[in-house]
């Protein structure tokens, strides 16, 4: 992969990359567009298999920030650290020299949790640097993004299934759960409250064994998620299991859930749609954990503003679908162009944050 192109041609803005040998680190930021405001994104912790996974990783996932905070209509571009390592090598001082490489940028990028990072690890961070969101409530941040990334997938799904069978609620209703997490576990509680029933799959034995200690019905074969008679498919894992293998296998109605870059290509959201299947956008639909962080970013942060700003991802499904239905085009498309409408409407009173 020729990496300036592929940034051309998704219009990134920076990619940086840090090596700290003594600390174990090896790092990249990708910042994608900064024309709402900083680049606002977690730090991923994955033992990608060579670089240019990674690369291509951590390049989608900003990107996809950008687009999150677009369509939330929040004053925040988008970015995305990546850090080569497994979850058990990770220590202080990786975590406290991933903190310095972010504080060269001067908070053009703010980093936060993602996949394989805790509170904990941010912690160490906020040691080197001011440019960390989502820390402890204790510690004056919005904590765990997990609990509004869930609650926003909950109404979100709701939108959904108001669109597809006429009625919001999801009692009855078949959920299969890909991953089982802590977004994931936060959402199953919503959906157990409201008497859906949930069949999961997680390769983490710790994860499984959490579903199983909730009485939740779990798949031996994580592959067998894809066959699994449902009505709405959740994907909460990795991203790029939306393809020409897995959507054939697919059995429900709606497809909403946590995982980021859940399309493996743009393509693949027609293919959805051809097989009568509904798409909620990843970024649209679990876009509360960053809502969340929005409000501390703005000052003292508040829970009750926070869950209600996060409910609005149910109108902003709706205003999606419809757009979708009126242009005779995808959902993925639809949530595309609502993100880049706005950044375009801004772009002609600013460009990039310096």
């Amino acid at each position: 992969m020729n990496v300036t192109d592929y940034m051309e041609a998704h219009g990134h803005e920076q990619l940086s990359v840090y090596t700290d040998p003594e600390a174990g680190l090896r790092a990249f930021i990708a910042i994608h567009d900064t024309t709402l405001g900083p680049a606002v994104g977690g730090v991923r912790i994955w033992p990608h298999r060579t670089e240019q996974e990674a690369i291509v990783d951590v390049l989608r996932l900003a990107r996809g920030m950008t687009y999150k905070s677009a369509a939330a209509g929040l004053n925040m571009g988008g970015g995305k650290a990546l850090i080569i390592a497994s979850a058990q090598d990770k220590s202080e001082a990786m975590m406290r020299a991933f903190g310095r490489f972010v504080d060269t940028l001067g908070g053009r990028y703010v980093t936060t949790e993602d996949v394989g990072a805790t509170l904990r690890d941010l912690e160490h961070v906020a040691q080197e640097t001011e440019y960390v969101v989502g820390l402890p409530v204790s510690q004056g941040g919005s904590g765990d993004p997990s609990i509004m990334t869930a609650f926003g997938i909950y109404r979100g799904m709701k939108a959904c299934a108001l669109d597809v069978w006429g009625s919001e609620s999801l009692e009855g209703r078949t959920v299969a759960l890909q991953g089982f997490g802590k977004v994931a576990t936060r959402l199953a509680g919503h959906l157990t409250n409201e008497r859906a029933r949930l069949v999961v799959s997680e390769i983490d034995p710790a994860g499984l064994e959490r579903a199983r200690q909730a009485n939740l019905e779990t798949l031996d074969d994580p592959s067998a998620i894809y066959d699994q008679e449902c009505d709405i498919f959740a994907p909460c894992a990795l991203g790029g299991i939306l393809n020409d293998d897995t959507i054939p296998r697919l059995r429900c109605r709606i497809v909403a859930g946590a995982a980021n870059n859940q399309l493996l290509e743009d393509r693949h959201s027609s293919t959805l749609q051809s097989k009568g299947i509904l798409y909620a956008p990843d970024y649209i639909i679990n876009a509360g954990g960053v809502i969340n962080i929005s409000l501390e970013m703005e000052g003292e942060y508040d829970e009750t503003l926070a869950a209600e700003r996060t409910g609005r991802i149910y109108d902003t499904l709706q205003q999606v679908m419809d757009t979708a239905r009126s242009r005779d085009i995808t959902t993925a498309q639809a949530a595309d162009r609502l993100a880049e409408e706005r950044i375009e409407a801004v772009r002609r009173v600013k460009r990039i944050y310096l």
